[in-house]
């Protein structure tokens, strides 16, 4: 086990894990949509891709493997999967933390959501520090999330909170996190020169 770990670190996207990964990407993004129904079943068709942020991220993410195991090299595609699952896992995570130490009540499938959003964090850095980026891909996947938080927080469209009183905090984490995104998406642009495939 300890060699698969080491090869998707230093080889992710030549890992033996690829297809698991796609497989619970896809997974992830079905449960998503499951969690967000309530939501969408209240929110314009037009506008549901600016809701399901973490099922969307794990869709591009699933997508971004595709394509490179397809021999593509999808800049703007894998831009997108690394930096919505870095800021929507980090974003989940602190937004459940928040709800428990502000004396929420811990249920198993919080802590499964939390556990899961964890390893988008995770999958997120492994894959993007060692995948060369276009600028257009980092300013496309700049401009998305600046959409998404504008949507979410100016225009309401944010997911729903575990807590009244949590929106402050939610607002924070998502520009916070679009900022640290964007930096770990400049220097994926500056120092990564490794071929994709």
């Amino acid at each position: 086990m300890l060699e698969l770990w080491s090869e998707l670190w230093q080889r992710p996207w030549r890992s033996s894990l690829i297809w698991p990964i796609i497989l619970i990407n896809i997974a992830g993004s079905a449960y998503g949509l499951y969690w967000y129904r309530a939501q969408l079943a209240g929110t314009p068709a037009h506008l549901w891709l600016l809701v399901v942020d973490s099922p969307l991220a794990t869709a591009f993410f699933a997508l971004a493997l595709l394509l490179v195991i397809a021999g593509r090299r999808p800049g703007l595609v894998v831009a997108a999967a690394c930096a919505t699952t870095i800021k929507y896992g980090l974003w989940t995570v602190g937004v459940i933390t928040h709800y428990w130490l502000t004396g929420g009540q811990f249920s198993a499938i919080e802590a499964m959501v939390w556990i899961y959003h964890l390893g988008l964090v995770l999958e997120g850095f492994i894959f993007l520090r060692k995948t060369p980026l276009p600028v257009y891909a980092v300013v496309g996947t700049a401009g998305w999330m600046a959409l998404n938080d504008y949507m979410d927080y100016v225009r309401g469209l944010h997911p729903y909170l575990f807590a009244p009183g949590q929106e402050a905090a939610a607002l924070g984490l998502a520009a916070g996190l679009t900022v640290l995104s964007v930096i770990l998406l400049i220097h994926a642009l500056v120092c990564n020169h490794l071929p994709v495939n």
